[in-house]
């Protein structure tokens, strides 16, 4: 039974590491005033950058960078549509899931149940022989390990440098931060586009760690849960973490209960991650987490003179 419970967490904290990079990617992109609910699509356009990029050059890590500036590049495009346009954020979040999805399921139909150079586990030293936490946590791949330390950045960036103060106060006020002498406009790209990068390092988890092939449809909704996810944390780093392990822990199940061979129907097992996604949002709304979410938010600000 403890075999089954390590293993199990070992997974969960697997699962959890696509989630919990766009999780705060998100939450990037919305401490900058900006919605973005076009999660899924970019998560999707970056795994299938990062898989065609790691196996043309051989090299996972080019791969994953390279699925960091897809997404990067598909935050640049919804901050251009919203941030200079003056777009309907929703909208425009929604028009880039679908364009996402539709560009992956249409150029990816080549590559399906093709391998590529990808990233696979490795103990790391004196930390894996640590009795049970050594076996949840430190027998990952190198992007695992890479997840552990981006949330004390994130917390870091955002408690104590300059930069990170005005994005939180593009947030908060853009025209309180107008008035003394920020660029609300530039720190919103800023805000999205550095999201957009996370984002797209979840997805190049995706296919070069988690599955390490290419298949139509690989996000699976994980882009969805991180925008949840986001008002479950109530925009905090640290909640991040914990709600992208409980909903990985929760996939994670699924999945063993199914290899176990349950009567339970695979249809009900698959739906258990959305199911609580919508528990989730009941959750937040009950607990008001609003009044923690940038005042800002969803709200276009007129360009700079």
């Amino acid at each position: 039974m403890t075999e089954f419970i390590v293993l199990l967490l070992a997974a969960t904290v697997q699962s959890g590491t696509p989630i919990l990079y766009a999780t705060l990617g998100e939450i990037m992109t919305e401490k900058g005033g900006v919605l973005n609910l076009g999660v899924e699509g970019m998560m999707s356009v970056a795994a299938l950058a990062a898989f065609w990029f790691s196996m043309a050059t051989g090299s996972p890590w080019i791969g994953f960078l390279a699925g960091g500036v897809a997404g990067m590049l598909m935050g640049g495009l919804h901050a251009f549509v919203c941030v200079t346009c003056l777009g309907n954020q929703v909208v425009s979040g929604l028009a880039l899931t679908i364009l996402g999805l539709g560009i992956t399921n249409f150029l990816g139909v080549p590559y399906v149940g093709l391998p590529a150079p990808g990233f696979y586990p490795f103990e790391l030293p004196v930390l894996s022989s640590i009795p049970l936490l050594g076996d949840i946590f430190f027998k990952h791949d190198a992007l695992v390990y890479i997840s552990f330390i981006i949330p004390f950045i994130f917390w870091f960036f955002f408690k104590r440098t300059s930069m990170g103060m005005h994005v939180t106060a593009t947030g908060e006020m853009p025209a309180a931060a107008a008035a003394v002498g920020l660029k609300p406009i530039r720190l919103r790209y800023f805000a999205v586009m550095c999201g957009g990068f996370l984002i797209g390092l979840g997805g190049a988890y995706l296919s070069l760690a988690y599955t390490h092939l290419w298949t139509n449809g690989l996000s699976g909704g994980r882009g969805w849960i991180a925008v949840a996810l986001v008002i479950f944390a109530f925009w905090r780093p640290g909640r991040a973490v914990a709600g992208a392990y409980l909903f990985g822990g929760v996939m994670a199940f699924q999945l063993r209960l199914q290899a176990m061979g349950t009567h339970l129907p695979s249809s009900l097992l698959l739906m258990l991650p959305y199911a609580l996604t919508i528990l989730v949002l009941i959750f937040s709304a009950w607990r008001g987490s609003r009044i923690d979410a940038p005042a800002a938010l969803g709200t276009n600000i007129e360009p700079e003179g």
